[in-house]
């Protein structure tokens, strides 16, 4: 296959940073190896290579639209970077072949002092265009971005989701050969996330090449012709089966958290753990991979939440829950002491927010009373719900004398991934059965 037939060439792409302990080992780096060369002795290095990035090779071909994924330091946003030209790579070539427009970042590429006209038309300079071409364009740009008479005020007054808005429109309107997107939609709002996509659809019929990088997985397998997955500064996944590289994905994440969960478990199993230790593992048990925000007086602690499918089955061997199957909820809790009046509540809502489902014991008519160790509270359920990425929220509480305290509060605990047979709009899975007459 001819290099014209490609947008990105990408060869053995490595990057390397130099970290130091203290500052004063740059300056010694600085100079000492000068010194050292004169006295003809052997160098030393006063600093540790990490390597964001590692031998990293792929080629996508125009009018593709592929998605990338991993954890967090994974390397994907410094492959990003490197591709667009803002990060210099240590080893390796790229080759780009079309004009790319870019969202790395949000606010990248703007003057907080300007105003979100100058801005626009500073972008576009940027990107090659003439004035006379910004201004044929200036009006879909304001159109699209929608944020009214704040286009003509300075960005630093901007909100994050009015930065987001002017930016993707600036990228999006000037017909680009190549877009790229780092995460930056994440903070915009549901309606925006829509057009955008929307918009992202069109250019992709126009034959526009997209990287997408989202930790949205739904989005990745509605959009992406195929998946590439980071993991350590490597690609570990690059293939056209991008159901298969999400499952691969979601189950390593699986995998490590359970490995985190087990360094635990010996101890709150063996011993009762008073309330400064449920403390100490509530802070640390946290899941950054999806900004958990954790919180409450530790007294008992919402340690682990195994969901076992009908099959027997858990999230660990497969990643997705069919739409209607029945599901164990089992809730590993720790007590410092025992607590009566407890509710247990747990919800889901889709990714971009808004709980679409919730329910608790004490909705169930179900009392709870936690005594001191560790015990299991087993919930069942069956959930018909559409194919997408959603959120589950626990919670932890105590209503002892008419007075509620929160306990442990898990917003958002864990991923969970709905997988149904038919495409349905919204949330409920609830296909028809058309009956013709005869």
């Amino acid at each position: 296959m001819s290099s014209n037939e490609f947008a990105i060439e990408v060869k053995g792409l490595s990057k390397c940073y130099q970290i130091y302990d203290r500052p004063r080992d740059r300056l010694k780096q600085f100079f000492a190896p000068k010194l050292q060369r004169v006295v003809r002795r052997e160098s030393r290095r006063y600093f540790r290579e990490f390597w964001a990035l590692r031998d990293v090779s792929f080629s996508i071909k125009k009018g593709e639209t592929v998605g990338i994924i991993g954890r967090n330091g994974a390397g994907k946003s410094t492959l990003l970077q490197m591709i667009c030209g803002t990060l210099t790579p240590t080893e390796g070539e790229i080759q780009v072949h079309g004009r790319i427009a870019a969202l790395l970042e949000l606010g990248a590429g703007f003057n907080p002092e300007f105003t979100g006209r100058d801005n626009v038309y500073l972008n576009g300079s940027v990107l090659g265009f003439t004035r006379e071409q910004i201004d044929a364009r200036f009006q879909e740009i304001v159109d699209f971005a929608d944020i009214g008479e704040f286009i003509d005020q300075p960005v630093k007054t901007y909100s994050s989701g009015m930065y987001i808005r002017l930016a993707f429109a600036v990228q999006a309107c000037v017909e680009p050969e190549i877009l790229i997107v780092d995460e930056a939609l994440a903070v915009g709002d549901i309606g925006f996330q829509y057009k955008c996509y929307k918009r992202m659809e069109a250019l992709r019929a126009k034959g526009v090449t997209i990287i997408m990088v989202t930790h949205s997985t739904g989005s990745i397998l509605e959009y992406a012709d195929r998946c590439l997955v980071m993991s350590d500064g490597q690609l570990v996944v690059d293939t056209y089966d991008v159901l298969a590289a999400v499952l691969a994905y979601e189950k390593g994440m699986l995998l490590s958290q359970a490995v985190k969960r087990e360094k635990t478990a010996n101890l709150s199993s063996s011993v009762v753990m008073d309330q400064s230790s449920l403390a100490t593992l509530q802070q640390e048990q946290l899941n950054a991979e999806i900004g958990e925000k954790r919180f409450g007086s530790a007294r008992a602690i919402l340690q682990h939440l195994e969901i076992i499918k009908s099959d027997g089955t858990t999230l660990s061997d497969k990643p997705l829950v069919r739409s209607g199957d029945e599901l164990t909820l089992d809730f590993t809790i720790l007590a410092s002491e025992e607590i009566r009046d407890v509710a247990l509540g747990i919800s889901i809502s889709k990714a971009q927010g808004g709980d679409i489902w919730g329910d608790s014991n004490i909705g169930a008519g179900s009392p709870l009373v936690l005594r001191a160790g560790e015990q299991h509270v087993i919930y069942k359920v069956k959930l018909p719900i559409n194919s997408g990425d959603y959120l589950v929220h626990c919670g932890l509480a105590s209503l002892q004398g008419g007075v509620r305290e929160e306990l442990d509060q898990r917003r958002p605990m864990m991923r969970l991934k709905f997988w149904s047979s038919r495409e349905l709009g919204g949330v409920v899975y609830a296909p028809i059965s058309v009956l013709n007459e005869e």
